[in-house]
């Protein structure tokens, strides 16, 4: 991707107000709202064992978000192996580095879709309370552990966005027991303590799942 456009340079920013974006995120979050609309109107095949429903593409956006979380979770092993700061300047580095990046970016993307769908589609239905709940949860726990990656570069990025989380940790009261800008503590909660919280949620939702099945869609009142 670098060889075909030019990265070094500033990023272009959307400035509106108070809103200021890079074009980059604007651009994600425009796709991210298209794929979400399509997926609650498209069918995806049929749900057999209840009945005659469409199932939405959303939920093959979670069997997405899981692929996801396991190139992300391979993609971070071999990273760690060398340490911190070896993704800068080594080429193998780099490489895995970029797929990190890119299974996160993607592991977010297929999770809010799927998250979004199941929420305006009551997936809490039919004993899918616990189901909902551990896929929420496993959604929650993924934002600090992708925060304390982005910490963990060891870059200008990394640097500039622990100086302005400090503030926003310290206002809420947090800033005594997570300090962003200590590199060690991030470090070690990027590597250690929230994968394996995700790991175990997603691992519970799997399993709660594959007992409860999928919830069907909601029916029009014109079927009922």
């Amino acid at each position: 991707m670098g060889a075909i456009v030019d990265l070094n340079h500033p990023a272009h920013t959307v400035h509106w107000h108070f809103f200021q974006m890079t074009v980059a995120n604007v651009v994600l979050l425009a796709v991210t709202l298209v794929l979400f609309l399509l997926a609650l109107a498209l069918p995806l095949g049929r749900l057999a064992a209840r009945g005659r429903s469409p199932r939405p593409l959303t939920y093959a956006c979670g069997t997405a978000a899981l692929a996801a979380l396991v190139v992300l979770l391979l993609s971070g092993m071999i990273l760690s192996l060398k340490g911190p700061a070896w993704w800068h300047y080594a080429g193998v580095g780099r490489f895995f580095n970029s797929i990190h990046l890119w299974a996160v970016e993607l592991l977010f993307l297929f999770m809010t879709i799927n998250l979004a769908g199941q929420f305006f589609t009551a997936a809490w239905r039919h004993g899918g309370k616990r189901v909902w709940i551990t896929g929420a949860l496993g959604f929650l726990v993924a934002i600090p552990a992708a925060l304390t990656g982005y910490l963990s570069q060891q870059s200008f990025d990394s640097q500039w966005l622990a100086t302005q989380a400090r503030a926003g940790f310290n206002a809420i009261g947090a800033g005594a027991f997570f300090n962003v800008t200590n590199f060690g503590q991030m470090y070690s909660f990027h590597m250690l303590i929230l994968p394996l919280a995700v790991a175990l949620l997603v691992t519970w939702h799997v399993l709660l799942l594959r007992r409860h099945g999928l919830v069907p869609p909601l029916q029009s009142r014109a079927s009922v």
